[in-house]
């Protein structure tokens, strides 16, 4: 590739979970090697777990190492402005087997005070979802910590909660605070601020082979709820070959281009985008390039392209800041 600077794409950081299955393989390509992979990282920068570019000049570079050298380039001004020169988005699939814990996130001063981290406000796209499968998001009414916490002992704490039945395009925003848990034999795409900072409240009672329960978050939670019903599914519409509003919150855009033929796509050198394909297959084209993604790829556009063009039969997630 002649270019300097292209559409980056990252080797996926897989994450076996006591809930995971095999949907990432079978549903997304996914290089998996077990029966319990629960998550794809595909852009990441948490210590640990720091995406490396698969292809092109940069390849065998972590993401890191790249924006370093090419700040502005890679990651664009306005979020120079914001964040330095620290990658401010976490990109994953999550393949739920079964449920995952009900759980939440602090907010940016809680997670700066406890965890000198970022909070953790977050979407999902569903991807794939079979008969019955739910969701769990919020409480039905607003509650209080002694109600709280009495269904919590009880081990009847679901009986607050909202559970969303759910099909293959919905969408949901969960700002910090907000309970949840994903429930078994969905597929998400997930975007959310850098951060792996998650209190877990319930775990349905699992145990592991040594009959021991995964750690849970009691009182750290208490302070981080939302003790307020939320209304968190999104309601949005979609135009072909059209660029359409999803999400927009302070810490990310979502749109999705519901690509059918041909877009010409363009944005401000400002920043950076990421698209994420949660259907189809299609094509890039960028200064006579032809590159070629698949339903599970997800791309980082650097900042500096300011226009390419898209062709093909996708479905696309188009990220910014």
């Amino acid at each position: 590739m002649n270019m300097k600077f292209y559409p980056l794409t990252f080797i996926p950081i897989l994450k076996d979970r006591i809930w995971g299955g095999t949907k990432l393989k079978s549903y997304l390509n996914k290089p998996i090697v077990s029966e319990t992979t629960g998550e794809s990282w595909e852009i990441s920068t948490v210590p640990g777990d720091v995406s490396i570019v698969a292809t092109g000049v940069f390849e065998g570079k972590n993401i890191n190492e790249i924006i370093d050298l090419y700040p502005l380039e890679i990651l664009g001004k306005s979020v120079i402005a914001r964040f330095g020169k620290q990658f401010p988005l976490l990109f994953k699939f999550i393949d739920a087997k079964e449920d995952l814990s009900i759980q939440l996130h602090p907010n940016d001063e809680l997670a700066k005070e406890r965890h000198n981290s970022f909070g953790k406000t977050e979407m999902w796209y569903v991807m794939q979802a079979d008969e019955a499968a739910r969701l769990v998001v919020g409480f039905k009414n607003d509650s209080n910590p002694e109600e709280y916490l009495e269904k919590l002992e009880s081990k009847n704490l679901v009986s607050l909660l909202n559970e969303y039945p759910v099909k293959k395009g919905d969408v949901f925003f969960l700002e910090t605070g907000t309970i949840h848990a994903i429930g078994a034999g969905v597929v998400v795409a997930e975007i959310q601020q850098t951060s792996d900072v998650t209190y877990r409240i319930y775990d349905w009672d699992r145990v592991d082979a040594n009959g021991i329960g995964r750690e849970l978050h009691t009182e750290l939670a208490l302070e981080a709820i939302n003790y307020n019903t939320t209304d968190s599914k999104i309601e949005y519409s979609e135009l072909p070959n059209h660029s359409s509003s999803v999400v927009d919150c302070s810490y990310f855009k979502t749109n999705i281009i519901a690509l059918q033929d041909c877009f010409l796509w363009k944005k401000s050198k400002d920043a950076f985008t990421v698209f994420m394909c949660t259907n189809g297959q299609f094509e890039l084209v960028l200064n006579g390039e032809i590159m070629r993604y698949q339903m599970g790829d997800t791309i980082l556009i650097p900042a500096i392209i300011d226009h390419l063009t898209l062709k093909g039969k996708a479905t696309l997630l188009e990220i910014s800041i």
